[in-house]
């Protein structure tokens, strides 16, 4: 059956929406595919659940391809398993908290880990039983707190999620490869240009992971390539440490005065000045800068910690986020920020503008009444032999000629620094160049983490029990509505690709007459009965112009306009992603447009 406008549940709007920020929320707005419920929380109406719905179709073929068996849980979930994994605790504020009437605590799943994990425990007890894959496509829920983009970052959203289960690292390494290559399909399919990028598991945990990056300027996602093939997300590029050096005739490191030095560059200028060197001037890379970080747990606490990196290079607190968890006392997400002035003053050895890594390393130092532990990180590039100018820990002072690993140490090293472009690859395949992408997928080597905590273990040959390995991948399929609107569309609106399209055909009936209305309605039932979706716009005493503005809106690869034409007995047929229109005999049209399917 045609959908035909004038009874379709559809408004569209001639002006932007206010709050729309990206092409994508603009025009699946005013093109009527979704309408705002709440911040981040979005309505979906008929043409929109039709383009949804073949994104989905495609997932799940590709899903059911690979031997992956389709399941369904509910999204309202108990505490319990999540308190088990300390997910309950490590999601933060991210995690919708609820309680039902006699006060049990439940929460609207912002991902089914461990539900997937249980299931399995509950059916399934011998190696015969594996190996085994399960997926759905499900609505998630994440207390996002600044939602925006429409589509591309809501409080709910629609994902599919699938976990593989398997004896041993081998089993693993299968599985993981059969969802790579199946999320590789299923881009190809829908259109979308996908760049498989490393990335960090973050909170997830596990040894491997893969990010499936839509390039896109919009993209909150930065990463980096290189010549020679080397990909990743700039959280889990990895730094090419340099060689340490051989410090036993380095001299004596010195304190000199450097009054009004609180800044890098005022530094490098005052050393310049009252320092110089003979082997040419003092730099930013020259200088060790002590950045003071506030790291907010997922317990509630506030962590301080200092981060050393060379004064020529900025943090990046993405960076820090993702790979600072192995430093921290509990896992989990975690908020990293500059420190302000009220943890400064808690910490009260800590002069601003001269910071020196040597306090922070002796808690004794700090004192009883200081409120939180400091940790000391340094950047990879800070290796033992290494010569700094740094803080001296007061104010107008620095230290000048301070060795690594000689004159100071620290707690570890994390991947602090921006990642900039002409930096090498960790691979060795040339300089990193920089470009943004929307994250459309996600794939991780869980491992035993899961299976081990809720303790999912099955008999294996020799009757032993043995814990199960897991794999995890996502693909955001409300995302990628959101990734293909914002990659196909003019000024005038939505061209969707074939396969993702409402509809295969837009006829248009333009004019007054009987006649006109007849033909385009004949048409239309030709055109399904060979097996295509049309969108009629049958709508009376609307105009040409509105008429045509709304078809070009709306997007649908194929424009038939039934119109003055009639009288000389030719259509015109136009290709909405090439603008090309012709002129085609009536008795023609069907044929004709069968032949660009």
């Amino acid at each position: 059956m045609a959908l035909r406008l004038s009874t379709l549940f559809l408004r569209t709007l001639r002006e932007d929406p206010a709050d729309a920020e990206v092409d994508s929320h603009r025009l699946l707005l005013r093109a009527g595919y979704i309408r705002r419920a709440a911040p981040g929380i979005y309505t979906w109406l008929p043409l929109g659940l039709r383009v949804l719905r073949k994104v989905e179709a495609i997932v799940r073929e590709e899903m059911d391809a690979i031997g992956a068996q389709e399941v369904h849980f509910p999204a309202l979930l108990p505490r319990e398993p999540y308190e088990t994994t300390n997910r309950w605790q490590e999601y933060g504020d991210n995690l919708f908290r609820l309680q039902d009437r006699k006060g049990a605590d439940y929460l609207l799943a912002p991902t089914h880990e461990e539900m997937f994990t249980l299931l399995v425990k509950d059916l399934y007890s011998s190696y015969k039983d594996l190996p085994l894959s399960l997926y759905q496509i499900q609505n998630k829920y994440r207390d996002e707190a600044r939602p925006r983009a429409g589509l591309l970052r809501g409080r709910e959203f629609i994902m599919k999620d699938s976990y593989s289960f398997d004896m041993d690292d081998a089993g693993l390494d299968a599985s993981y490869m059969a969802h790579r290559a199946a999320y590789v399909r299923i881009f190809e399919r829908l259109g979308l240009e996908i760049i498989p990028v490393t990335a960090t598991a973050g909170a997830m945990g596990g040894s491997k992971s893969e990010e499936f990056l839509h390039p896109m300027a919009v993209g909150e996602d930065t990463f980096v390539r290189s010549p020679g093939g080397y990909a990743a997300n700039v959280e889990a590029v990895t730094t090419v440490v340099p060689a340490e050096i051989d410090f036993s005739n380095a001299p004596a490191a010195q304190v000199l005065d450097t009054p009004d030095t609180a800044t890098i560059a005022t530094l490098v200028a005052a050393a310049n000045q009252h320092a110089p060197r003979a082997e040419g001037e003092w730099t930013a890379a020259d200088t060790l800068k002590n950045v003071v970080l506030a790291v907010d747990l997922p317990t509630g606490e506030r962590q301080i910690v200092v981060v050393g990196l060379p004064g020529d290079r900025d943090v990046d607190l993405k960076r820090i986020e993702a790979n600072i968890s192995v430093h921290l006392p509990v896992g989990g997400e975690v908020g990293v920020e500059a420190a302000g002035e009220a943890d400064l003053k808690k910490n009260e050895l800590l002069v601003k503008g001269y910071i020196g890594p040597g306090l922070s390393l002796d808690a004794a130092v700090l004192g009883a009444e200081a409120s939180t532990k400091l940790l000391y990180l340094v950047d990879p590039r800070v290796v033992s032999g290494t010569t700094w100018i740094t803080g001296a820990n007061e104010e107008g002072k620095h230290v000048f000629g301070l060795v690594a690993g000689r004159d100071f140490t620290w707690d570890g090293t994390v991947e602090a620094a921006q990642v900039r472009e002409g930096d090498p690859a960790p691979d060795g395949s040339g300089p990193l160049e920089a470009a943004r992408g929307i994250e459309m997928g996600h794939i991780f080597a869980l491992g035993t983490k899961y299976a081990e905590s809720l303790g999912l273990k099955v008999l294996d040959k020799n009757g032993k029990l043995s814990v199960v390995t897991m794999g995890s991948y996502g693909i955001g399929v409300t995302r990628a509505v959101a990734a293909l609107a914002e990659s196909n569309h003019d000024d005038k609106g939505l061209i969707w690709p074939a396969q993702v399209a409402p509809a295969d055909v837009h006829v248009v009936a333009v004019g007054r007459g009987e006649e006109i209305f007849e033909a385009a309605a004949q048409l239309t039932a030709d055109l399904e009965a060979k097996g295509l979706d049309v969108i009629y716009d049958d709508r009376p005493k609307v105009s040409p112009g509105v008429k045509f503005g709304d078809a070009e809106l709306i997007g649908v690869p194929t424009i038939l306009a039934v119109g003055r034409g009639l009288v000389d007995g030719v259509v015109e047929i136009k290709n909405r992603a090439t603008g090309v229109a012709e002129n085609v005999p009536v008795a023609e049209a069907v044929q004709y447009i069968l032949d660009q399917q």
